[in-house]
């Protein structure tokens, strides 16, 4: 009975907050304002909000719904995404799926053609696929969208460093013209193709998947710290020009160079080592992420917390930077637990789709 009132409790509290978010989305197209003051229940006057922020309300905002029994709460989110399914003017649509970064508030219609897995965009394409394992009769135009992009990566992003053409990375875009460039960001894409192949029974997005996340596994495997940088390329012309003339050697060797070397307790690389290992029970996976769980705690820990460097690549990770993130908590450690969990420890903790 107790767990049932606190379920209860916490059930209204989320209610409560939605409620105070809500007019969020009260703009004339829908697509809500990213920035509000809810001392006084105004908004800022952005006229655009970006694809990834969007993107990601769906999902939360509509298992509220399903929780309360109350429609509403997922209506908003879902009238907002609609304008990222069916994205106009279609010159903001490169390839079928891969769409631009920012939304006019005012229309629904995107404002550019610039995108990627990146930052910014990133968790759009991420939810698409989680919409359709989420409620596979309600959502199913979420998985063709979530094809249509996969695809389309796969045909037009996918880029090898010209000193490693073993590994392999999705490119940023603008338009059709193609940024060697990348981040830590970008590295929950193979874990995103891992269960997208897992969901639709397709080998070719595992595969590419897997791929991805040994790309990323390269960034970690390469620096002083054994941990990410926050951002690098794989743009040759760029070697030639202040500041990354001294890192030709380093790019010759491994594939990529630093273009930002921070580290800010990000969880997307341990997050696709997590879903390779539940595909491939394979071990390396989970050595893959306990080198990086003990990188991290050796190079961030401080007094008891963590904190943000600012240099993966330099001893002891450079300066600590003072500031814990609260993906710390929600990923970095959530997956480092889940990628050992066994299925009858915890079965809800690690899913029907990656049974032991």
């Amino acid at each position: 009975m107790l767990q049932d009132e606190a379920v209860d409790a916490l059930l209204e509290q989320a209610r409560f907050l939605a409620d105070q978010l809500s007019y969020a989305f009260d703009t004339p197209s829908g697509v809500p304002v990213n920035d509000i003051f809810t001392q006084n229940t105004t908004v800022s006057n952005t006229t655009t909000n970006g694809l990834a922020v969007t993107g990601t309300l769906v999902l939360e905002w509509t298992r509220l719904s399903d929780l309360l029994g109350d429609a509403s709460y997922g209506a908003l989110a879902q009238r907002a995404e609609s304008y990222l399914l069916n994205p106009q003017p279609v010159e903001n649509e490169p390839w079928p799926g891969l769409v631009g970064t920012d939304i006019y508030i005012e229309n629904g219609t995107f404002a550019d053609n610039v995108g990627g897995w990146n930052g910014g965009t990133d968790s759009f394409y991420e939810y698409l696929i989680k919409m359709y394992v989420y409620d596979r009769d309600r959502f199913a135009t979420y998985k063709d969208r979530w094809i249509a992009a996969a695809d389309s990566s796969i045909a037009h992003l996918t880029s090898s460093p010209s000193s490693r053409p073993d590994l392999a990375f999705l490119a940023a875009y603008s338009g059709q013209n193609l940024s060697l460039e990348s981040g830590h960001l970008a590295c929950f894409d193979g874990g995103n193709f891992i269960l997208g192949g897992t969901v639709l029974d397709e080998r070719k997005y595992i595969d590419f998947g897997l791929k991805l996340t040994e790309a990323c596994r390269a960034t970690y495997a390469s620096t002083a710290t054994h941990i990410g940088p926050e951002s690098f390329s794989w743009n040759t012309t760029l070697l030639a020009t202040p500041p990354y003339m001294n890192q030709t050697a380093f790019f010759e060797e491994n594939g990529f160079f630093i273009t930002s070397p921070d580290y800010v307790l990000r969880p997307e690389v341990i997050e696709s080592y997590y879903y390779a290992y539940r595909v491939t029970k394979d071990p390396m996976y989970r050595e893959w992420a306990w080198e990086a769980f003990q990188a991290i705690d050796q190079t961030t820990r401080a007094n008891s917390g963590f904190s943000s460097v600012s240099d993966v690549n330099a001893p002891g990770g450079g300066n600590k930077t003072d500031q814990q993130e609260s993906f710390l908590f929600a990923e970095v450690l959530k997956y480092s637990y889940l990628i050992f969990a066994e299925v009858s420890h915890c079965p809800k903790c690690v899913g029907v789709l990656f049974p032991g």
